[in-house]
Parts: C-alpha cells; structure tokens; sequence
C-alpha cells in the first residue's frame, strides 16, 4: 500500500513538473545580433514567466521555416526573419496569423498599433528592429577615406577586394546607386529590364575582385583578417566589432538600405501560446530599448526611442550609430518589400546564373 502511494506521488510530481517545465524555440541569425536579443529578451523573458528560451541561428531562418512546415515537422516556435520573407511566408501560409490584440500599449497608453513605426505590423508578423546594409571598411588596409557608395565600386582609387552578400537583395540596389541611380529611383530602374542589365553590368566591373558572404558574422571578420578592403554588411554588426571588439572598421553610410527584422511563428509550431507571450514580451517599449543597448539597431516602436540610451560599456552614446540618425539618411534607401515578394525568384535565378558565368 505505501509503494503505491509513493509511487502515485512520485507520478503526480512528475506531471506537475512537465506541466511547469515550458519553452520556447526562438530562431535568429547568430552573432552579436543573437546575443542582443538574449541579453535584452529572452533572460528577462524567463525570469518574468519561468519559460525556458532555447536559442538557435541560421544564415537565414525563413529557410528552415519553410523545410519544417512544408515536412510537418516543426520544432521553431518563433523565428527573426527579414520583411519580405515575413510576408511571402505568410502569403503562403506557412506562418500563425499574430492577433496585434496581445501587443502592449506603450508607457502612456498609446495602442501598439499607433506606436509601432509604419509598416512594422504585418498579418504574421511584428518588426523589433529597424536595420540597414551598408559598406564598411578597415581604416588600416585602405588609403583615404571612401565616404560613398560609389568608392565601394572604385577599385581603381581603392584596389582590393571586396565583400558581398551572395544574394540579389540588396547588392542589385547598392550596384545602381554605385552607378549613380538616386535612391528615390532604384526601384523604378530595377522593373525593367535595361535596369536589371545595368545593375549586373555594374558588378561585372568587381566580379573578379568579389568575396561572397552569406552569416551576418563573415563581413567583420573577413575585414578584420584583410580579406577584403570594404565589404557590404548589417550595420550592428560593424558597429559591435568596432566598439565592442575595438577593431578599426568604419561604416559609410550612403547608399544604405534600410529594412525591418521581424517575429514570425512558424504553422504548426509546438508551443503556440508560449510563441505569442514572447513576442507580445519582447516587442514591448521597454525591452525594444534594452535591445539597442546591445548592437545599433533602431527599435520598431516611436515610444523606446527616448529610452535608448548608452551601449553596454556605459559610455559610447548610441543615437549617433543607429541607421536612423538624421545624418545617415541623407542618400538612404528604403528596401521595397512588395518589390522583393514579387521579383524575389526571378531576380535570384538570374543572379545565379550570372554567378556561375
């Protein structure tokens, strides 16, 4: 009678055990970006609510969404995924519609919906950061000061080699500004083909100089070893190797393209409402704060700006260093997510081709 007794216990206790012993799968991109969101989300997330936070990266986790869903078998419960991923994922219907009803109001009462910046709600999706690509290099390996877009292309006034994202977002856009297409007309030129043309005639003129990156992580590193002299990269991620790891890299801020990062929660993901508490958790004004603490991404909603202040040294203010600071948009481009949704397959088999040219 007593072993049945213990035995009865020890299941219940076991139960209840299973029952406490939530988590959440949270898929990003690796790197100083990754530890920003531990920092600022998922520790404060798991000592308010006793929810385990199990982080993992990709290169680029819309990849993995769509292997997982499309097999049904899911293990990401919610993932980081650029904008015009979010909403071709959504369109096809591989993503949890996101209720904007489970969103905090900011500090004063302001809905979510008014405070998040234009465009950072999406049907499957709600943004964290504003981010941007941009051109950096190694003030140690490059004589003078490349202060455009167009020096990114200039291996004449700047030899060495150069590092690009192998994909065709962003580097079609930054090779038709090198060219010296305005940014308000970048995309106009990219629906045609004359524009198309022009923008691989461009990058012809560095194919042989190119070194492809495909992890956030590479362009740091391939400019602190002098594998290239000036790279295409996120812009925290130069920012963190610069102030935080002290290296000489610098960024030039012409010609960025700007982008939002944003939460999604794959079809099917194995702890649903544990998915939603985090992203209504870390998507608050307070925690969007925290996280520009860690690396220089501008937080999604008007009511954190005030609240970012200094980067985790305590001392290097960050306003200056986010892509949003006035004197960093003065030749920005804006990336055209509906552009991307519609021209994504299309313009990478002909990048692809052009590669294996």
């Amino acid at each position: 009678m007593k072993l049945k007794t213990v035995l009865m216990a020890t299941a219940l206790a076991g139960a209840g055990f299973a029952a406490q012993a939530q988590e959440v799968t949270v898929m990003s991109w690796g790197g100083a970006y990754a530890k920003s969101q531990v920092e600022a989300y998922h520790k404060p997330f798991t000592a308010e609510t006793g929810i385990k936070v199990n982080s993992v990266d990709a290169d680029n986790p819309a990849t993995p969404i769509k292997a997982q869903v499309e097999a049904g078998n899911v293990s990401i419960d919610v993932a980081d995924v650029e904008f015009s991923d979010a909403v071709r994922l959504c369109d096809e219907g591989l993503l949890e519609p996101i209720d904007v009803g489970i969103l905090p109001a900011a500090p004063d009462g302001t809905p979510a919906t008014e405070d998040f910046i234009e465009g950072a709600l999406q049907d499957c999706a709600v943004a964290n950061i504003v981010w941007s690509t941009v051109v950096a290099y190694n003030s140690e390996n490059v004589e003078g000061t490349p202060a455009t877009i167009a020096d990114f292309f200039d291996t004449e006034t700047f030899p060495g080699k150069r590092g690009l994202r192998k994909s065709a977002k962003a580097t079609l856009e930054m090779a038709l500004m090198g060219d010296g297409v305005p940014a308000a007309e970048v995309y106009d030129m990219l629906e045609t083909d004359e524009g198309v043309d022009r923008a691989f005639a461009k990058l012809d003129t560095i194919k042989g100089d190119i070194v492809w990156w495909e992890a956030g992580a590479q362009p740091p590193q391939l400019l602190a070893d002098g594998e290239v002299v000036m790279s295409t990269a996120y812009n925290g991620r130069i920012f963190n190797a610069a102030v935080g790891e002290n290296q000489p890299l610098e960024i030039v801020w012409d010609g960025q393209i700007l982008d939002f990062d944003l939460f999604v929660v794959p079809k099917g993901a194995p702890n649903l409402e544990e998915a939603m508490q985090f992203i209504a958790f870390s998507t608050d004004t307070q925690r969007l704060a925290d996280q520009a603490s860690w690396i220089s991404y501008g937080p999604a909603r008007k009511s954190s700006g005030d609240l970012v202040g200094l980067y985790s040294d305590g001392k290097t203010e960050m306003a200056p260093h986010m892509p949003t600071a006035a004197k960093n948009l003065e030749n920005a481009l804006v990336n055209n997510f509906e552009f991307w949704v519609d021209m994504d397959a299309e313009l990478n088999e002909r990048f692809n081709a052009w590669l294996a040219q």
